[in-house]
């Protein structure tokens, strides 16, 4: 079998692997404050160019979420998110399980508007029964989103306006950051995004790590008392150092953009292929590792003989969106074995 269904269903990046190994007999002090942690921090500091960054590990991504927009959100506020972002379509309600409202606003090509964010915002404060109403003071993107498309460094300064204007805090979900840094085209950076968010995330699970996310709070402005709130939240790994030394690894000599890099271009080659052989026209303006195509009944069903991918939505009577995915272990040899059986079709 191909598989092109996940960017994490391989164990971890080589690299990772050995240095697992090589400090598996190290002691190391628990929950997060071992050196390994610490010189991981020091990386994404850097890489962020904000020394006065606040940045915690988690493990997983809607365990992220779901911890930071609580954190960030006192008990009677919600946050807003693309009708499609993962905190309203794929997280089991995670966030309303904290007590929060998801406000959804429309999406296009992934992405939020600027503008309907603040009709909405506008709207609700200017309500004389606002009093009765969860208010919207945190806005929730994804980077990339959640069709592998990316915003640009002006719609997110845009909607980084909007957010200064009426109070709203930014935050971006980097659960596949790797692979948007890394796109063709792509004019977001590290410190674009800590110049501009109020948190962000790091993400590792997606991007090579077994598991883990940095959470990133610019100008040392993370939430009152937030490694306590990590704990109420059951969040806190005591073996911190498991995250902290992945971190290390992906944030030494380029490794976290090389994985990206690599994805991204046999994402593209995939990309190509479908539409070289007729198959399929992209369903999304995606550059990154998730590649969107409308495909017939009958071409699912050939291809899932020999190919795992994901069937994302229904269409049409004879047709679905599907979903393949690349990642630090796809290999150039299997695109080309993917596109030797597609020209059998």
């Amino acid at each position: 079998m191909l598989y092109f269904d996940c960017d994490y269903n391989n164990g971890m990046h080589p690299a990772i692997l050995r240095r697992l190994g090589e400090t598996n007999g190290t002691y190391t002090a628990t929950y997060g404050y071992d050196a390994f942690s610490a010189s991981a921090k020091e990386r994404i500091r850097e890489a962020c160019g904000d020394p006065t960054a606040d940045v915690f590990f988690l493990a997983g991504g809607t365990q992220t979420n779901s911890v930071v927009i609580d954190c960030l959100l006192k008990p009677w506020q919600g946050v807003v998110s693309a009708v499609t972002g993962h905190i309203n379509v794929h997280e089991a309600g995670a966030v309303e399980y904290t007590g929060h409202k998801v406000f959804a606003l429309p999406e296009h090509d992934g992405r939020i508007s600027p503008h309907e964010l603040e009709a909405l915002v506008s709207g609700i404060q200017a309500d004389e029964t606002f009093e009765h109403m969860s208010d919207p003071a945190l806005v929730y993107i994804s980077f990339p989103s959640e069709t592998g498309t990316l915003y640009t460094a002006g719609e997110l300064a845009d909607i980084h306006a909007v957010c200064r204007k009426y109070g709203l805090k930014l935050f971006v979900d980097g659960a596949r950051l790797g692979y948007g840094l890394a796109a063709d085209g792509n004019d977001v950076t590290l410190k674009y995004l800590a110049e501009h968010c109020d948190a962000f995330y790091i993400g590792g699970t997606k991007v090579g790590a077994i598991c883990g996310e940095a959470v990133v709070f610019p100008r040392g402005g993370a939430p009152e008392h937030f490694f306590t709130r990590i704990k109420q939240h059951g969040a806190l790994l005591a073996k911190g150092r498991l995250v902290g030394l992945q971190f290390d690894t992906l944030f030494t000599d380029g490794l976290y953009m090389q994985i990206g890099r690599h994805a991204d271009a046999l994402a593209m080659r995939l990309r190509d292929i479908f539409g070289r052989y007729g198959l399929s026209e992209p369903a999304s303006s995606s550059r990154t590792n998730q590649q969107f195509f409308i495909l017939e009944h009958r071409v699912i069903e050939a291809l899932r003989k020999e190919v795992c991918f994901e069937k994302w939505a229904p269409v049409d009577a004879s047709h679905d969106m599907v979903r393949f995915v690349t990642s630090w272990a796809t290999k150039a040899e299997d695109v080309d074995a993917l596109e030797e059986l597609i020209k059998k079709l």
